[in-house]
Order: structure tokens, then sequence, then C-alpha cells
């Protein structure tokens, strides 16, 4: 079957798709860009589809290579033949080629080579045929300097019959598979003592089975056994085992080679197939629970990145400490620093009045209306003095507490040193605090998406790929939502398709010496972005105010002629988009057209045409507004407050297996578990909820000693 062929039919997809979807991607074509204007020549497939082919195609490709690669170097050692190269040329995985590859690959000197340099491969092959003679006569025949006596050359023909059990592709397959389907991952307490071990407590005495266990106890076991507070293995039933392999290697129960053989299959498995096998089956293992978990921080990272924005308020971010004092900021609607101060209301200044008097000041100053507090170290004492500023002084003021993850990441960045070059780092954190409600995409893209915090076991998990993942997360983000190039930072134009680090820079640098972009087509005046740049980054790019309208809209440039040929077609220019009310008229009249007819008329494709019309009637859309806004609080609650049966809402700040942590307004998140997301069967909590969700829950159960809240989302009468 030919590579395209295949993801065809794993994806369920037409080969044609397939096959046009490669191209594009071979000439460099990024997937945004393929997602977004390309859908006649991908017949509309989606962006997550075309991230599956093209992660399928890199695999098969590196499968057609190692192909190659293996059948070469066994051709070198003369042992190639007709039946192993269809073997070879049919592996469908790099484990099964790994499998046919083993027993040619050049291995380090064993007890089976050994005996092979004394000449013995002769005798085990004597043995394996399982025939009348007696192997001690037999054995006779190889005895001399290196083999003094019988006994030693059957053991060394022992030695070469367990290694050749071991090699044998059709054998790992089967003992893999029964091993997977029936085995037991067993863990229990390490012999020596670490600090680390009562959190894994749960797993000291603990066993399930290999087929069954969920990502997440995966990667606790596996942490347990890295810091050495447990022991882990996979326990199967090697008498079973045993049987099979049997069955496949002996055909006359009555041959004195028997025991030979049976030695040969008991020791081959016990010393070099089951290690081997245990190795692989817990590196498989290893690898979907990490898939897993990468999978589930992306969706959060999304979810994240794509909060509604809060647009048109002036916000004072308050950066919370203890001794060192709270970090104040106030900065525009635009997300401009126009002052900062550090206040002192706590342990051990306690200048709570001078701190509520300073923050008045600023409130007014500046006509702030809007509070956001980072979740840190003082978060709930500084939440106390916002809601009392409320309360006594400014009643229409709301505050809203921010998960401050990565927020000293970026403040100690170089990009926030180019940004605020004057700045002491824990300020630059509170801009950062203030600026995460008013665009969360603008201001999260400038830190590492892993110290973003939605994550479960990330620093568990293979950092190449959660790093690759999350990376695609942001590229899909940043184009779907569209990026204002006149005010867009470096850091989140070089997620834009097509642009890398370098061009954003430049783009940024030309802007601050030419003045603001008029249109799109002036991009390419830009130092470094070419032709090629210019097709895959204009899209996804917005100018606000510039002087063609259409450079506010996501119709690519290439298609200019063909919107104008539309407006034309219901009576309008392309001008006439800049005009609010004229552009209300042009929204009903583009309602009145069948795309179908019109792409025929125009002889063009009819997706390009419906994304048109759909893009001419919102000029400057953006996505998110669509979405709630986050949950605005005037007043704190503490932890004493709650009693179980109270209804709160709140706002879902992370989603694991087992549940969702949800923000109430108190000092910690509160949990629902799994089990108590939904009156009906939840088969994973992504199903039900994602992060910056408002949520409505009810108290449960808690815990003030353990600082643990117990959460439903269920009905009631559900109970």
């Amino acid at each position: 079957m030919d590579i395209f062929k295949q993801i065809a039919a794993e994806l369920g997809i037409r080969p044609h798709q397939v096959e046009q979807t490669v191209a594009l991607l071979d000439e460099g074509n990024t997937i945004p860009f393929i997602a977004r204007y390309r859908k006649e020549a991908t017949g509309e497939l989606d962006e997550t589809v075309i991230r599956d082919l093209a992660e399928r195609l890199t695999y098969l490709r590196n499968l057609e290579e190692r192909k190659a690669e293996v059948t070469r170097l066994i051709d070198a050692q003369d042992k190639l033949t007709p039946e192993l190269t269809t073997a070879i040329l049919s592996a469908a995985t790099l484990q099964e080629l790994d499998d046919l590859y083993r027993p040619y690959r050049p291995k380090r000197r064993t007890r089976a080579s050994i005996a092979k340099d004394k000449g013995l491969e002769p005798l085990a092959l004597k043995l394996l045929e399982q025939g009348a003679e007696d192997p001690e006569t037999l054995a006779k025949a190889f005895l001399g300097e290196d083999v003094p006596t019988a006994e030693g050359a059957l053991q060394g023909a022992q030695d070469i019959l367990a290694e050749q059990f071991t090699d044998d592709p059709a054998n790992r397959a089967r003992i893999r598979k029964f091993t997977y389907d029936t085995g037991l991952l067993v863990s229990e307490k390490a012999d020596e003592e670490v600090p680390e071990a009562k959190e894994f407590q749960m797993y000291f005495d603990y066993f399930e089975d290999v087929a069954k266990i969920p990502p997440h106890r995966i990667l606790a076991i596996n942490r347990g056994e890295r810091l050495n507070a447990l022991k882990v293995k996979i326990q199967v039933d090697a008498d079973k085992v045993y049987a099979l392999l049997s069955e496949e290697i002996i055909k006359d129960s009555t041959s004195p080679a028997l025991p030979y053989l049976r030695e040969a299959i008991t020791d081959g498995y016990s010393r070099l197939l089951a290690p081997s096998l245990e190795r692989d089956i817990r590196r498989t293992l290893t690898e979907k629970a990490e898939e897993h978990a990468i999978q589930i921080f992306a969706k959060n990272l999304r979810d994240l990145l794509m909060q509604s924005p809060v647009r048109g308020h002036r916000v004072l971010g308050i950066d919370p400490a203890f001794r060192t004092g709270c970090k104040v900021v106030a900065v525009s609607e635009f997300g401009d620093l126009l002052e900062h101060t550090t206040i002192y209301p706590h342990e051990p200044q306690k200048r709570w009045d001078e701190a509520l008097k300073t923050l008045k000041s600023l409130v007014d100053k500046y006509s702030l209306s809007l509070i956001t507090i980072g979740n840190g170290t003082a978060s709930r004492e500084t939440e106390q003095l916002a809601a009392e500023l409320i309360r006594e002084h400014k009643p229409k003021l709301q505050y809203l507490v921010i998960n401050e993850a990565g927020a000293s990441v970026y403040s100690a960045s170089d990009l926030a040193r180019e940004e605020f070059p004057n700045l002491d780092v824990s300020i630059r954190g509170a801009v950062s605090i203030a600026r995460r409600v008013q665009d969360p995409l603008a201001e999260l893209v400038k830190i590492d998406p892993k110290s973003i915090g939605v994550g479960q076991y990330q620093h568990d998990v293979n950092q190449k790929e959660l790093a690759n993942t999350l990376d695609q997360v942001v590229e899909s983000c940043v184009n779907h939502v569209g990026v204002e190039l006149n005010t867009a930072s470096g850091a989140l134009l070089s997620h834009v398709s097509g642009l890398s680090a370098r061009v954003a820079n430049n783009i940024v640098d030309y802007r601050s010496t030419n003045g603001i972009f008029k249109t799109r087509s002036e991009l390419k005046n830009v130092k470094g972005l070419g032709p090629k740049s210019f097709e895959q980054a204009a899209g996804f790019l917005r100018i606000a105010n510039g002087s063609r309208p259409l450079d506010n809209t996501a119709v690519h440039p290439e298609s200019y002629p063909l919107a104008q040929m539309i407006l034309a077609q219901i009576g309008y220019s392309e001008q006439d988009l800049a005009d609010r009310d004229t552009l209300v008229q042009i929204r009903e009249r583009l309602k009145t057209l069948n795309a179908k007819q019109v792409a025929e008329n125009l002889e063009a494709g009819e997706p390009t045409v419906r994304d048109i019309i759909d893009s001419l009637s919102q000029p400057g859309r953006d996505p998110r507004d669509e979405l709630p806004p986050p949950l605005f609080r005037a007043d704190v609650l503490s932890m004493e407050d709650l009693r179980p049966g109270m209804i709160l809402k709140g706002t879902v700040q992370n989603v694991v297996d087992f549940g969702a942590f949800v923000d109430i307004g108190v000092k910690k998140a509160g949990l629902v578990h799994i089990s108590q997301l939904s009156d009906r069967y939840v088969r994973h909590p992504t199903d039900v909820v994602q992060v910056g969700d408002i949520v409505t829950v009810r108290i449960l159960n808690v815990e003030p000693t353990l600082e643990r809240i117990s959460l439903s989302m269920k009905t009631e009468q559900s109970h």
C-alpha cells in the first residue's frame, strides 16, 4: 500500500486529498495557511486533520527510509533472503521492523556469540532438528581445546538457541502481545528512604493490568521510580509464556534433545526476552501516557489563550507580596504603562490605610475600572485590600484574580528587558498581570508555554514533544484570531504563519522607523520578508485603519479581485466596508448571495467564495469576542465562609484526567471530581469543561486544615 493510500485509509479521507495536501506541505506552506487558504486543494480538510496527516507522513517516510537502511545492512552481511525482503517491505511499524533487524544487528559479545566463535552453532542446529541422536554423543564431535567437555559444548549450544529464540521476530511479537494483554504493572516501596516517598504511598503495594492502567497513573509511577521512591516491574505468568514458546519450538516431545531445548527456552525468556519486552512495553506505555498528557496540556493551553479579551478597561495590576511589598501598575486600555509604585499593606510593615489611599489615588488619577491581582503569595490578603477599596471608596470598581503562572519567567526574559529596560523585574511582572485580562493571547505568547501552568506532569513528559505541540497550539490560536499589524509585539508576530522571529522583529523595526503600515502590501518592503513569507502571512495580519478596508479582513490579498467582484455583484465597492452604516446594508445584501452560484459565475472555488462572503460581513472580527468574559468580583470569600450545599460561580483553572480545578474566589481552587462533573457519564473531563469556563458549582465538602474543597456540578436530585 503506498503512503498516500495508507494515510487516506487511516484518516478516513480520499487519497487525492492526501496527495494535494502533501504537495502543499512539501512546497513549504504552513498548516494554518493550507487550512485557511487552500481549501479547494485539500477538499476543505481542517487544521487538526492536516496536522495529523503531516505527523503520519513524517512517521511513514521515516519508516520507508529505515526499511531501505535495514535492507542495505542485512544485504551487506549476505543474509538477505526473498522472504526477509518481503517481511521488511510489509512491516507496518518501526517496532516490527526493529524485531526483523534484531537477529542481524551487530551485538557486543554475548554468551551466544562466544559459543559461535567456539564453533558450536552446528551443534545448536542439530539439537533444534530434534532428531533421535543422543545430544551427549553429538557434543563429542565438537570437543577441543576451547571446548573440553560435552557438558560445556551443550551449554554453549543452549546459549546460541536461547538467543535465537529471543531474537525471532514472531516469538517477540507473540510474547509481547501476551505480556501486554495479561501482565500486571506492579509497584512497591523502594528499599531506600527518600524525602519524596510519602507522595507515592498509594503505590507502595500496588498492581494494575498493563492494558488498562490510565495515563496519569503511568506517569505518577514513573516519577516515583525516577525519584527512587518506588520499585516497578511487569509481572506475567511465566509458565504460560514457556508453553507458548514451546508450542512454536518443540516439534517432537520424544526427542532426547527436549530437556536442552526446554532449558534454552527458560533461560532465553528469563535472561533475555522478559527484560527486553518489559523495557519495550514500559516505553510504549510511557509514550502513550506522555502523548495523552501533552494533548490535555495542549487543549488547556488553547482554551486559556482563546479566552475573551476584556476591552476598554484601564487596569490596576497588583503583584502581591508580604515583606517586599505589592508591586502596583496602572495601564491604559491599550496596555501602555501609565504609572507604577509599591505598597506595603501586609506583614511586617502593615501600612494598610496608606496602601488604600495610594490605590484610590491611582484609580481617580487614571479613571481605572478594573483591578487584577496575581494569585501567588499574599494574593488572599491583597484581595481583601481590593474588596475594602471597592466597598469603602469605589463601588463601581471590580476585581479579578489572575493566574500569574509564568509572569516571573516573562519579567526576567530578554523580551521584557527590551520592552521595559528601566523597570525592576517585579514591576514587569505586575504589568504582565494587568495586561493578561486585556488580551490573554497577546500577553501569554510572550511566555514559554510550559510555564503557563495548565498542564499535569509537564515536567515528566518528553520535553521536545511538549514544546513542539504547545508551539503548534500557539501558532494555531494566533492565526485563528489574526494579528493587528500596527500594534502587535515581535513575540506575537513571530507566531504568524510564515514569519520567523527575525522577520517579526524586522517588522517592528520597520514600523518604528517608517510609522504605521497603511497597507498589507507595504510588508514587502520589510527586510527578509520575501514573496513566500508574504503569501503565508498576509491573510493573518490585519490593519484596522489603513487605506484598504480589505486589509482589515481575513480575505487574502491574492483574492482581493474576487472580493471586489463579489461586492460589485451587490452594488458596493471595497471602500464602502469602512463606513459603519453602509456595512450594515452590505451584511444584509451578502446574506442573499448563494455561494455556489457566485462561485460558478466568477469561476472561483466555492469554499473560497464562502469564506470571502463571511469575512466581508465582519471586518476586524475577533472570534474570541463571542466567548463569555471572565468572572469579575467585588467582595472576597474565605474558606471559613464556605458551607456544604452553597451554590457559587467559579472559573475553571485547570482540567486534568480525574477532574477540573475551579477558582471560586477563595485561596485554593476546589476540585470537581470527574464523577461530579455531570449527571450523565463523563468519558473525560475535557468533554464537559474547558479552561476559562464560568461554571456553577455546589460545595460538597470543605477541609480547611488540608485546604481542600470538593465541588459538584451535578443537579441536586441526581445525588
